[in-house]
């Protein structure tokens, strides 16, 4: 969802201003309702990247952001994304349990350990070694687990990072939030196989992904457990494909080099989930991998994703309202026809 400024390209080409703004936010929820998506899915940032766009300078908060959206529409899910160092856990449980409520549970959570120095530096934090991070996130997740369990025990835990004492949060929610990671570093592997029900991927390539499902598969089963996998590419389209990739080097020709800079910077010292990813790659989608081509041919392509074994494909626009509309036109009946989806 494209809930901050500048989403989702690191580049001056193609902007669409007031995108994030809130109302446009209901009108794209309410139309991938329509169309039978499943998820909604924010981006949560504090701090922009610099240069002309300042990529993703300008956002909405996602929990606040997520209680709108719940009450706007009627089926679809909707995350919120969290940075742990910025939450105490049991302040989550509350707002968690608050928008599962007010929703009818379909509220989720991203849990993100955070990457940015540049951003949470202006908070006056500073982030632990990356293992260390992914220790303190998966004691948030434990207590919110706790809070959240029906049976009602009270909560104490003792970590590094947090001291709760017969915690306990009311209301608690109907069924467990579903609760989701967007790392794929060794770390975020092993938390999310261990405690999280999703593991959104950035994967390089198509056939790159089977390997990723097989991974983070193998390590649940070691844990008894199954974590669903989602990729999140980024869909550009035309009349051709030489269109398409004329349309994509527009993107990357007048990308924003400071910004790109600064998120590759940031992202290298924070994060292992982009490695693969070159400079060109993160401004023309901002880490989704790109999906170009006509209508069937980008069909094609999220086939191929599907078959990979992946449960889910969250989808990036250029302009998501206008790509939305065109997508529920043209790619949509296309997917129908193959099969890929049951709408």
């Amino acid at each position: 969802m494209p809930n901050c400024s500048n989403m989702p390209s690191i580049s001056t080409h193609g902007v669409v201003a007031d995108q994030w703004h809130y109302a446009n936010n209901e009108r794209i929820a309410q139309l991938a309702e329509s169309l039978g998506f499943d998820y909604l899915f924010p981006v949560s940032r504090w701090r922009g990247f610099g240069g002309d766009t300042n990529y993703l300078g300008t956002s909405l908060e996602t929990t606040t952001w997520a209680a709108a959206l719940l009450r706007a529409t009627q089926r679809i899910r909707i995350f919120s994304t969290v940075h742990v160092p910025l939450f105490h856990p049991m302040v989550i449980a509350k707002i968690g349990a608050t928008l599962a409520h007010l929703s009818g549970d379909r509220w989720g959570l991203n849990v993100v350990s955070g990457w940015s120095q540049r951003e949470f530096g202006m908070m006056g934090l500073t982030l632990d070694e990356h293992g260390r991070r992914y220790e303190r996130s998966s004691a948030f997740i434990e207590i919110l687990r706790a809070l959240w369990d029906t049976r009602g025990e009270p909560v104490n835990h003792r970590s590094d990072w947090y001291a709760i004492n017969d915690g306990v949060s009311l209301p608690r929610p109907a069924r467990m939030p579903e609760i989701a990671n967007a790392g794929v570093s060794a770390d975020a592997q092993a938390m999310t196989a261990r405690l999280c029900d999703w593991s959104f991927m950035s994967g390089a390539s198509i056939e790159a992904l089977p390997g990723l499902v097989d991974t983070i598969s193998a390590q649940a089963e070691t844990q008894g457990r199954r974590v669903k996998t989602a990729i999140f590419p980024f869909l550009l389209w035309r009349d051709s494909e030489a269109e398409a990739l004329a349309e994509l080097q527009r993107i990357i020709e007048q990308k924003d080099e400071v910004a790109t800079h600064n998120w590759l910077h940031d992202i290298s010292a924070g994060s292992g989930s982009f490695d693969e990813f070159t400079g060109n790659m993160i401004a023309a989608s901002g880490g989704g991998l790109p999906l170009l081509g006509d209508a069937e041919m980008v069909a094609e392509q999220l086939r191929a994703i599907h078959h990979s074994g992946v449960d889910a494909v969250m989808v990036t626009l250029q302009d998501y309202e206008r790509d939305l509309q065109r997508f529920g036109r043209e790619i949509l009946p296309i997917l129908r026809r193959m099969g890929v989806t049951r709408y």
